[in-house]
């Protein structure tokens, strides 16, 4: 000990315990994309209800930012959708698909790098996708040790 060095149990003591727990680092904001920027315009020149922006960036891969927004009625829903549409395309950001228009309950407008949709408000609190993302967000609960498992005829 009279050389400089730890004893390892000593060093082993003076780790903090990182079991199961893990928590995701803060995120900074997202920049604004000129994408996110034309479809909120959009949704405003609409008068879509209830806009929430989520970045969901390190929770997929399939986009940077989700915008949920909804309508009054369903022609409202598939009006607000097309507006998306046009304005991105007049951007020249050509929309990667578009679905749900025919019903117009939920239409879904992929801009790759922004996913919007647009719902009724019913189908909105049904679904719940605000909860589902920020649930993603939550750290990780802590997770059980597995149990060892004992041969049969064996005793423990």
């Amino acid at each position: 000990m009279l050389d400089g060095s730890v004893d390892s149990q000593t060093a082993r003591e003076r780790q903090p315990n990182h079991m199961a727990t893990r928590t995701r680092s803060r995120r900074a904001p997202a920049p604004a994309s000129p994408v996110r920027e034309l479809v909120t315009a959009a949704l405003d020149d609409m008068k879509a209800v209830n806009i929430k922006l989520l970045d969901v960036r390190g929770l997929t891969d399939i986009a940077d930012t989700m915008i949920i927004a909804s309508g009054t009625s369903d022609r409202h829903v598939r009006s607000i959708a097309e507006r998306v549409v046009e304005r991105a395309k007049g951007a020249g950001f050509r929309p990667y698909g578009v679905e749900g228009a025919r019903d117009g309950e939920w239409v879904l407008v992929d801009l790759h790098e922004v996913i919007v949709h647009v719902m009724l408000p019913r189908v909105r609190e049904f679904y719940g996708l605000e909860r589902l993302w920020e649930q993603s967000e939550a750290p990780a609960a802590p997770v059980a040790a597995p149990r060892r498992r004992v041969p049969r005829g064996a005793s423990s």
